[in-house]
């Protein structure tokens, strides 16, 4: 009796005193927040205003010694690379190369003013340009225009005059809109704004109610293999453009493989002038050149901007579109369209449309802004940057503009070439607006062709990806298959259902690592109080007569089931059939006892009955190391409360150690602990060393008294 009055007293529960925390009413927090949101004044406003214009903040510091060669030079690379990319996406948007230029000039100046990075570089992005075609094609096709008509006519009056030009032609086909005529050109353009308008729309009302935390819901890998698809989605767009097909965009699911049919029934059409010209300008475009001389070169070489400048020269001198039939780009006016309320008719056709663009566009312009704010050392702030794309997106859809995102080459290219500030941003607009006023008319030539290479070179990195599938799955088997399907389904399907299958599918791999767990019986250390997973550690001793047992999930409804057949797996005893076996060897007992007690004149043996009816057990407690259950719900801690019923039955003890605070207070709310947590002291310990101990000492001092007690 006294050594196991010594072991009790030598292993006592750690006193942690929980901090008894008092919560404000609802209705006086509420009150307070109201009250701080109303309140106005001086500093408040300026607060504000510099929180909404982070511009003012940091321009009045910017160093001008220091910065302004590295912002000019990045600015200038970066507008030079803009200009043949914003002609050339706007063969995605499905609209005329003059609002790819407007769609540039516009996002940069207003990022400049509302954005907290400072090396994003927000515009065009062939992403967020396909998702806009593809509900533009689809709209114009709906509203009975012919898809297979060059959109980009071969002189001015393929602008229609509608939009404010001083052009007198007017195409052929119109649709009525709100009393007024609308040529094809027009309605596209028309559809593109109140897309992006609506984007916007949603971009802001998600910074106002706080719901940047959507984007958590996008996963690097589905992100990654979302890109990836869409990626493959537009080389199979501008395939036909490479051969000089005329082939209208497919309009539904299936665009991948319906249009490389189309393309391989219709190969006998290929225009060979457009086959060897983008033959040339694939070979040019390629980054061989730059990566051989790249250690000569201060800069990077602005191949694109060559590129488009020589085949110009060469389609206008040869006169590939009239002597070989070269789909050119048609008439680049210079000058503004003078701005135009969206139209709000056609915002009901398009209002699910622009969900996915929102949230794609918002994801990927925080995520690069965070990316380089953390390599450059400096922070920004999300809900500013959601609040700053969807201005990107609302104010220039009133200019004829489509929908922008950040885009990662460009920002890569900002950084390497020594930029500092968002001035940078000001400068590409002021290259874009150049060409605007003065150059955009000389692209006439250009051939869609070369901006259709323009696009599939810029694809290259991201289809370069699949060659990392195996390295993926090395890594990460869950991982590499959110990234395939996302892929596969944004490749196959279309790129709307391909987001949303890949969000689905991901949030499907979390669900189902949480429905299969890892699970392990702990071992000590020696004579140390640290345990770990006998079967992942070597020189571990499990303690004597108790089972520690580790469930690394949270435990809640979906996977209480899998939670407590792991248990019994674990520790070999499932109380119910134990209790089974038990009550048959009774009722065998009993049988087997009635002729013996006849013979013994009617006394019936009793310890015969409890000779066979008792079944000692390798082990009397089982200890929950619940370290690794990062919450529990109701039904978890229902689980929690059977098992200790269950276990007692049979004469085994349910133990909790190192349990958080949620958990704590969760079961306390389930009355885990009894009533006013009476029982709390003898199932909750905050280590599993102090379970196991008081464990032991329970149970010698139930042998002693046993003992004491046959004395």
């Amino acid at each position: 009796m006294e050594e196991v009055l010594k072991v009790t007293e030598s292993t006592p529960q750690p006193l942690l005193e929980r901090q008894v925390r008092q919560r404000q009413p609802t209705v006086s927090i509420l009150k307070s927040k109201v009250k701080k949101a109303v309140t106005c004044s001086v500093p408040r406003v300026r607060s504000t205003l510099t929180g909404f214009f982070p511009v003012v903040r940091w321009l009045p510091k910017y160093k001008l010694k220091e910065y302004v060669w590295g912002d000019v030079m990045s600015g200038v690379i970066v507008g030079i690379i803009l200009v043949p990319q914003a002609i050339a996406y706007c063969l995605l948007a499905g609209v005329k190369p003059i609002y790819g230029l407007y769609t540039s000039f516009y996002a940069n100046i207003i990022y400049f003013i509302m954005g907290t990075s400072r090396h994003v570089s927000v515009g065009i992005f062939s992403l967020m340009s396909l998702m806009v075609g593809q509900v533009v094609d689809r709209e114009v096709f709906l509203a009975g225009f012919d898809l297979s008509d060059d959109l980009s006519a071969s002189g001015p009056d393929g602008l229609n005059g509608s939009l404010g030009m001083n052009f007198t032609a007017a195409e052929e086909q119109s649709v009525e809109l709100m009393g007024m005529r609308y040529g094809k050109e027009c309605y596209a353009i028309s559809i593109a704004a109140a897309l992006t308008f609506l984007a916007g729309i949603y971009q802001v009302m998600m910074a106002v109610f706080q719901l940047g935390f959507v984007s958590v819901y996008l996963s690097a890998p589905m992100l990654d293999g979302f890109a990836t698809g869409a990626s493959f989605t537009i080389l199979t767009v501008q395939a036909k453009y490479l051969l000089g097909l005329k082939i209208p965009r497919h309009q539904g699911y299936g665009t991948v493989v319906i249009t490389w049919i189309n393309i391989f029934s219709n190969i006998q059409n290929t225009n060979l002038c457009d086959l060897i010209t983008s033959a040339i300008c694939i070979s040019v475009l390629g980054k061989e050149i730059q990566e051989r001389y790249k250690d000569r070169l201060k800069i990077p070489l602005p191949t694109e901007l060559i590129v488009v400048a020589g085949a110009t020269l060469a389609s206008h001198f040869g006169e590939l579109n009239s002597r070989y039939a070269s789909s050119v780009s048609g008439h680049i006016p210079t000058g503004f369209i003078p701005p135009q309320v969206p139209r709000f008719s056609l915002m009901s056709r398009v209002a699910l449309d622009a969900i996915p663009l929102a949230v794609i566009s918002f994801a990927f312009t925080v995520s690069l802004s965070e990316m380089f704010a953390k390599k450059n050392g400096y922070t920004v702030r999300p809900n500013q940057e959601m609040l700053a794309i969807g201005f990107c997106n609302i104010i220039p859809s009133f200019f004829h503009c489509f929908t922008t995102s950040a885009a990662l080459a460009k920002t890569m290219v900002k950084d390497s070439t020594g930029c500092q500030t968002q001035v940078s941003s000001l400068i590409s607009a002021l290259v874009v607006l150049l060409v605007l006023l003065f150059f955009a008319p000389f692209f006439h030539a250009l051939q869609k062709c070369v901006l259709a290479c323009i696009i599939i070179v810029s694809l290259r990195g991201a289809l370069r990806k699949f060659r990392d599938i195996p390295a993926k799955w090395r890594a990460s088997r869950s991982d590499a298959m959110v990234w395939l399907v996302a892929m596969s389904a944004t490749a196959l399907i279309s790129v709307e259902l391909g987001l949303l299958v890949g969000v689905v599918f991901s949030m499907f791999c979390i669900i189902f690592k949480t429905q299969n767990p890892k699970v392990s019986l702990l071992g000590r250390a020696n004579d140390t109080d640290l345990y770990e997973d006998v079967e992942e550690y070597k020189n571990l001793m499990p303690p004597r007569q108790v089972q520690v047992f580790r469930f690394q999930a949270p435990l809640y409804y979906a996977n209480k089931e899998i939670f407590l057949k792991s248990l019994y797996k674990a520790v070999g005893v499932e109380p119910f059939l134990e209790m089974t076996k038990r009550r048959k060897a009774e009722k065998k007992a009993k049988e087997m006892s009635i002729p013996q007690a006849k013979a013994n004149m009617g006394e019936t043996n009793g310890e015969v009955v409890v000779g066979l009816v008792q079944r000692e057990l390798d082990f009397h407690t089982i200890v929950l190391d619940c370290s690794a259950i990062p919450f529990i719900d109701s039904s978890g801690v229902t689980t929690f409360k059977g098992l200790v019923k269950e276990y007692k039955e049979i004469g085994v003890s349910v133990l909790l150690a190192s349990c958080n605070t949620s958990l704590i207070d969760n079961l306390q709310k389930g009355q885990f602990f009894g009533k006013n947590n009476e029982d709390m002291s003898s199932l909750l310990f905050h280590t599993v060393h102090t379970a196991v101990l008081h464990a032991n000492s329970l149970s010698s001092a139930a042998e002693s008294k046993q003992k004491d007690s046959v004395v």
